[in-house]
């Protein structure tokens, strides 16, 4: 008797991303999920190959748990873990994983018999290829990608993410605090949870609102986190914690130009534009940096073209948001001067023999003194 196929996405189910712990985890709650009748009722096959012979061969491997029917009858899920060759690199590209993964994608298509389940847990994957595509129509898909703190505006998608995971533990932030936050964990979700449940303990049951000093007290900073502290003591003019910021990057290894480049000029030009923005159009200061980019919106396309953009062309409302907390704290002679010296300041830097700390402290002292 022939099995009745389906291509009902329930049966089929894809956890992969860059955040390795998140996917293990994920995944891992999905099987017990899904296996009938404890461990006998799942098929695992370990995805983890060595080259693309041995990636193609548990390929077929799956292939064949999913066209066969289960022990005693009943239900079965097939689960290929921590599969290694979905992304663009050599293995992923050779002609033998392509090939075997035309035959996986023609497998689904066909639909499974209804009494399997499928689940596919992995690292990146090519969305390009055509079995990304084939999945994506198929099942029931979640991707769990690592941020990136080098690009800018990833602070958005982390403070959502901070603010989610501290909803689990019952907590929640001034403005201030999860600024601090968002920054010091840098993105990193198991760093986040870790540093909640720090938090958790710390404020007992008498307190659930985490503030800026509670982070700077428990949470270490990351260097995104002391580079952002560096910004942020420059835009408050604590001309003391600038410095003393300014000396930890430099014991760390921070090349000084680097300094400069990353956190300084950042800081004074978004100061600058945003100063300027606010006294053209009467804009009012943001009670949060997030509100700001809502601000911003309402303003015609030729009154933002100026303002720093990210990678896919979008403002960089968060870190402009930051600036305009802060902008009421300067007039704009003051940082027009200051931009100034950020370039006498590159220039020492690269041709004179000025100490590179002598030449940074006399430049924050120049700006927020």
């Amino acid at each position: 008797m022939a099995a009745t196929k389906s291509k009902a996405p329930a049966q089929i189910h894809v956890v992969l991303g860059s955040d390795e712990s998140e996917v293990k985890r994920v995944a891992k709650e999905l099987a017990a999920q899904l296996t009938p009748g404890g461990d006998f009722g799942c098929d695992m096959i370990d995805g983890m190959a060595s080259n693309s012979d041995d990636a193609s061969g548990k390929i077929h491997q799956t292939i064949e748990a999913l066209l066969t029917f289960p022990f005693f009858g009943g239900e079965k899920l097939v689960w290929l873990k921590n599969a290694n060759f979905l992304a663009d690199d050599v293995m992923g590209r050779s002609a033998a994983v392509v090939d075997a993964l035309e035959k996986l994608s023609e497998v689904l298509n066909a639909g499974l018999p209804e009494s399997v389940r499928f689940l596919l847990s992995a690292g990146s994957a090519d969305k390009r290829r055509t079995f990304y595509k084939v999945i994506t129509k198929l099942a029931k898909v979640e991707v769990f990608d690592k941020l990136d703190p080098s690009k800018s505006g990833w602070e958005e998608e982390a403070s959502i993410m901070v603010r989610e995971l501290a909803g689990g533990f019952g907590l929640g932030f001034d403005s201030e605090g999860l600024d601090c936050f968002t920054l010091f964990t840098g993105g990193d979700r198991r760093l986040i949870a870790t540093e909640l449940e720090k938090l958790d303990l710390y404020l007992g049951s008498s307190r659930r609102e985490i503030t800026a000093a509670d982070v700077r007290l428990l949470v270490p900073m990351s260097r995104a986190g002391i580079i952002w502290e560096l910004g942020s003591a420059i835009s408050e003019r604590n001309v003391q914690r600038a410095l003393e910021l300014l000396e930890q990057l430099l014991f760390q290894g921070e090349s000084a130009i680097g300094i400069l480049i990353v956190a300084i000029i950042p800081t004074v030009r978004n100061l600058l534009v945003v100063k300027d923005l606010m006294q053209r159009h009467r804009l009012s200061r943001p009670q949060q940096p997030f509100f700001f980019g809502k601000t911003l919106e309402r303003l015609s396309p030729d009154a933002t073209s100026h303002l720093p953009r990210k990678k896919d062309g979008g403002i960089n409302a968060f870190a402009l948001g930051v600036a305009a907390s802060h902008a009421h704290r300067y007039e704009l002679p003051e940082l027009r001067k200051g931009l100034e010296a950020c370039l006498t300041a590159n220039q020492q830097l690269v041709t004179s023999s000025l100490e590179p700390k002598i030449a940074l402290s006399q430049l924050i002292l120049k700006i927020a003194g």
